[in-house]
């Protein structure tokens, strides 16, 4: 997948999948040699950019009918909805005004199209250039060779399983220090950095399965299974370890879609972005993670105990009668969380991707 893809609306990359119609056209065009530019869909925006050529009526849009088409000289609309070809050999003058940075007369005709109707177009090169672009308003992507995206594929979903591996160590270390009170924020962040980059990654193999089609199903559950519950420990780490605790509602996630993929690289960024500094400070932990194994635990109960006991340590030390107290926990789930904490001491482990659950 190009760079630019990732800016394409995911209805217009299924719409240009491997098995589609549309992607079927664009490859018979690029076999032939012959080039085209198809406009995707009709309005009045579309006549309005429009001379010339000859209306369709109730022709079935099929890939080898716009394969023919396309050897005539001008442009070919299409509604994949309707499943009908509208026009051919069109003429398309859209503003010229329209700033763009393709080179080529079909490429350029192309991006100006798009944006000023607010269709998708597809630019298939002629013989010699083998290259075909979908431009969506100010978007563009090029559709790829299936091997291709799928290899992609396979080397980010190896990144995304190294991550997972970092993640897990991260967890494992935090848990210890957790336990011994000598947490560092630096390592809370650099846990924090691995998820979010997760996600990234995460959300650049989705964009990838669209292109792919129905080769991508295996693709999207080891996907699925790599980033199960990241979300989760994001969310209870900013509980466990902002300066201020986090209001009721709030989201790590909304925080860090604001931080650019590249800044994801930069541990100092990242601690910027989260409000978490000064790095090299011994913090302590709230709890939120721990209490996160505790099954079946709602987030309010889990809140009011926070509030109550406010460290992870002081935690760790109330007996059951003091969990009973706190509103919402009465004596059974007193007993329940009193032997989870004590067998967390037990086999110096907390939970690497906590399960949320409300009641």
């Amino acid at each position: 997948m190009t760079p630019t893809a990732s800016g394409a609306p995911l209805q217009v990359l299924r719409r240009f999948a491997p098995g589609t119609p549309l992607r079927e056209a664009a490859e018979l065009v690029l076999l032939q040699g012959t080039g085209a530019l198809i406009v995707v869909g009709f309005s009045e925006s579309v006549a309005e950019v429009s001379s010339g050529g000859f209306r369709l009526l109730e022709v079935p849009f099929t890939a080898q009918r716009v394969a023919e088409l396309a050897k005539m000289d001008g442009g070919i609309v299409v509604d994949d909805v309707e499943g009908e070809i509208v026009s051919a050999n069109v003429h398309f003058i859209p503003d010229p005004s329209l700033k763009t940075l393709e080179t080529g007369t079909r490429f350029r005709t192309a991006e100006r199209v798009a944006r000023q109707t607010g269709l998708p177009v597809l630019a298939v090169s002629e013989e010699g250039l083998s290259h075909a672009v979908v431009f969506t308003g100010t978007d563009r992507f090029v559709l790829e060779n299936p091997t291709e995206l799928l290899a992609e594929a396979n080397q980010r979903l190896q990144s995304l399983e190294r991550l997972r591996r970092q993640l897990d160590d991260g967890v494992d270390r935090l848990t210890r220090d957790e336990l011994d009170d000598v947490v560092v924020m630096r390592d809370v962040v650099k846990l924090i950095q691995r998820a979010a980059l997760m996600l990234r990654l995460n959300e650049d193999i989705e964009l990838l399965a669209v292109e792919l089609g129905d080769e991508a199903q295996l693709l999207r559950i080891q996907a699925a299974d790599l980033i199960e519950g990241v979300e989760a420990l994001l969310e209870v780490v900013n509980i466990d370890f902002q300066p201020r605790k986090p209001r009721r509602g709030s989201s790590v996630m909304d925080k860090l879609d604001d931080v650019a993929t590249e800044d994801l690289y930069s541990t100092a960024r990242v601690a910027a972005a989260m409000g978490l500094s000064p790095m090299d400070q011994e913090v302590q932990s709230r709890g939120a993670r721990a209490l996160s194994g505790v099954p079946r635990l709602p987030d309010s109960v889990r809140d009011a105990i926070i509030r109550r006991f406010s460290t992870f340590h002081k935690l760790r030390q109330a007996s059951a009668e003091d969990l009973a107290k706190v509103e919402g926990v009465g004596p059974t789930r007193a007993r329940q969380i009193r032997t989870y904490l004590d067998r967390l001491d037990e086999v110096s482990t907390l939970p690497h991707v906590p399960h949320l659950t409300i009641d």
